[in-house]
């Protein structure tokens, strides 16, 4: 696999903003010793079969794991995850290896994390590194007990601390509870943990699908799902908030949607659900269900670009700023079903949004040669 020229001229407008620039699949389904640099808009590109999908699959599970989930809830099918080939050793054990890489204030900070999914699901081995120094160990030495032995960096008058960790959950995002902080060597075990859960926080898979999207919704959050299947209760929320926002999205709709659209909106439905529609200005409002697949997809993509975390279904880092957070979009099929023009505004629209550095995008599409050569665009092939 290979990176475009691109990826080296991408530069975001805020360098200490935590986010991940590199996934590593050691040892993950189909992925062996695979290695996806990630710019602000990265590109993943292949045809059926060469592990797009489960590259974001990788991604967003070590997002939720960095966000505290436990380990059968990331990996409900863990055996899914384990190489094909992977022979079990003499006590039967099979596993997964994947990792990234954080840069940010701290600097590149990396994450590697190896599985067992046979006999039991649990985190075997943990490792937190920065400029060479190893922050974070965690290794399974007793088998029959649910704990990993944990060493974390002090470089205090003990260099290093010991304590057991559970063995179904990430042991970086539970440091700030066993980390003092009184050291320079604990401070800087704080930081690293902290940038690397930063990062991977606020992330939204998402993946539109368009025969649920057609139908009026119940109110319920606002908050987008990642089918998307209650875009019209995100629009009753969202039309109101931020005008100019708005104003952009119903532009962005104006060049992907046949006929005029002079807004998008949502009006109240039968039994108190609402319902989608493009007002065409004209007086006619046309229902989302007489909309195509193709502009059902891209409306929504339009709106996941144009919104945040306040709109979308993720679980940001409450306690730090928006401002210091970046919104990572992880969209598989990202231009099923659209027409050229489509993606082509949309990759615009991408382009736009990831510049200014709050909001990241991975794409996952078949074929990225229309893609390649955008500025800002990082374009990585599977299949080389």
């Amino acid at each position: 696999m290979a990176a475009s020229p691109a990826a080296t001229a991408s530069v975001t407008p805020h360098p200490d903003r935590p986010r991940i620039t590199e996934l590593r699949l050691s040892a993950f389904a189909g992925h062996r010793r695979a290695v996806l640099p990630l710019g602000p808009l990265t590109v993943l590109a292949g045809p059926s079969g060469c592990g797009k999908t489960t590259a974001l699959r990788a991604y967003d599970a070590l997002a939720r794991l960095g966000g505290g989930a436990e380990l059968g809830v990331v990996f409900p099918d863990p055996v899914a995850c384990v190489p094909e080939r992977a022979r079990p050793d003499a006590q039967r054990r099979r596993g997964f290896r994947i990792g990234c890489t954080a840069d940010g204030a701290a600097g590149p900070v990396r994450l590697d994390v190896a599985v067992q999914a046979e006999p039991e699901l649990r985190i075997v081995g943990e490792r937190l590194t920065a400029d060479g120094i190893v922050l974070l160990e965690t290794a399974l030495r007793d088998p029959g007990r649910r704990a990993v032995q944990a060493a974390w960096h002090t470089a205090g008058t003990a260099p290093v601390t010991r304590a057991p960790l559970p063995d179904d959950r990430l042991g970086t995002p539970l440091l700030p509870l066993r980390v003092a902080g009184k050291t320079d060597g604990q401070r800087r075990v704080l930081a690293a943990a902290e940038q690397m859960v930063v990062a991977l926080r606020s992330v939204f898979a998402c993946d539109p699908r368009p025969g649920r999207m057609r139908e009026p919704v119940p109110t319920g959050s606002g908050r987008l799902l990642g089918g998307c299947d209650n875009l019209a209760d995100v629009l009753w929320r969202t039309r109101a908030e931020c005008g100019r926002r708005h104003a952009q999205f119903v532009a962005a709709v104006r060049v992907g949607c046949a006929g005029p659209v002079a807004d998008v909106l949502a009006e109240p439905a039968v039994g108190g659900a609402v319902r989608a529609l493009l007002d065409r200005g004209d007086g006619v409002r046309t229902g989302l269900s007489r909309l195509g697949d193709g502009e059902l997809r891209y409306l929504a993509l339009a709106l996941v670009l144009f919104t945040g975390p306040g709109v979308l279904e993720v679980d940001p880092a409450g306690e730090v700023p928006a401002a210091l957070q970046t919104l990572t979009v992880l969209a598989d099929g990202f231009d099923r079903g659209l027409d050229p023009w489509q993606r082509a505004e949309l990759l615009r629209i991408a382009a736009r949004m990831c510049g200014r550095g709050h909001v990241r995008l991975v794409a996952a599409v078949p074929d990225a040669s229309w893609a390649a050569g955008t500025d800002g665009v990082t374009v990585v092939d599977l299949e080389l």
